[in-house]
């Protein structure tokens, strides 16, 4: 049995300098408190490794009350304006890991509602990434999360709106959504946010699951990136399976397999990659 490991599988640029700065600040700074303000990415293994080496995670502006000292680094996906402002207020030492292709989308929306433009974001509401990227956006906001969303979504005809994706977006989709809104008469300047190691991540990983009888996607449970890859994949092999580690590895291959396809998520560390493909080619 062949098994096809993507080349472009694991930790992008910007989750790896996230990750890598909080690392930093442990071995250089021992003995102090170190924050991170959310998990510092979605994947549960880095997430709990941080936390043994004393690392806490803030998950509100409010729990930063009765916190005067330590150091706070941003997660990679980024956080609100007022969420920002009030990390700022705390005293702590702030060490900004958000991603630099979420920082742009951030500028983008500011300075294009400056100029009295709607604000359109392809993305989960819910995620965090998205809901910071609204915050620097005005009051003309909204929020699509599927071609299907698109078509509710409100229409100033005498406006111009600016599309933008969320970085981990499913870029058929968001191509479909963009579609949807130049056919029902927006007048929208388009600007594709979508990061180029999703897009590669992606492109590779349909071509991949194309030729696959089987295909595993590795990442964690909160990894909207991971889940978009299993979307992707699903689409072109029936044997589709999402597991965070070789624990999940419960697979019912067909018995003529004779390719299994491998990919993992942004937020995914090459080690389990590895434990994963070595564990396909040595038990089925």
């Amino acid at each position: 049995m062949e098994v096809v490991l993507a080349e472009h599988a694991g930790f992008c640029f910007g989750v790896t300098k996230a990750v890598e700065s909080v690392y930093e600040q442990i071995e250089n700074n021992k003995g102090a408190n170190i924050y991170t303000y959310g998990p510092i990415i979605h994947n549960e293994t880095v997430v709990e490794d941080l936390e043994k080496k004393g690392v806490k995670v803030i998950n509100s502006a409010d729990e930063l009350e009765g916190i005067r000292e330590g150091i706070i680094i941003i997660r990679s996906h980024g956080v609100t304006k007022e969420e920002y402002a009030r990390i700022k207020d705390s005293g702590l030492t702030i060490i900004d890991a958000t991603c630099p292709f979420v920082k742009r989308i951030h500028k983008i929306v500011a300075e294009e509602s400056e100029k009295g433009k709607g604000i359109i974001v392809v993305g989960s509401a819910d995620h965090p990434e998205v809901q910071g990227i609204v915050s620097y956006a005005g009051e003309d906001v909204q929020v699509c999360d599927s071609p299907e969303s698109a078509e509710n979504i409100g229409k100033n005809g005498d406006k111009e709106y600016t599309v933008v994706a969320q970085t981990t977006f499913n870029r058929n989709k968001f191509k479909e959504t963009v579609e949807i809104f130049k056919n029902n008469g927006y007048n929208i300047n388009v600007v594709n946010t979508i990061c180029n190691a999703t897009d590669e991540r992606q492109s590779e990983a349909e071509s991949i699951a194309s030729g696959a009888d089987a295909m595993i996607v590795i990442g964690g449970a909160h990894s909207s990136n991971s889940r978009k890859l299993y979307e992707i994949c699903r689409e072109r092999c029936k044997y589709t399976y999402f597991i965070h580690t070789t624990d999940d590895l419960h697979l019912e291959l067909p018995k003529d397999t004779r390719i299994v396809g491998i990919t993992a998520g942004a937020s995914t560390p090459k080690n389990i990659i590895e434990e994963v493909q070595n564990y396909v080619r040595t038990n089925f």
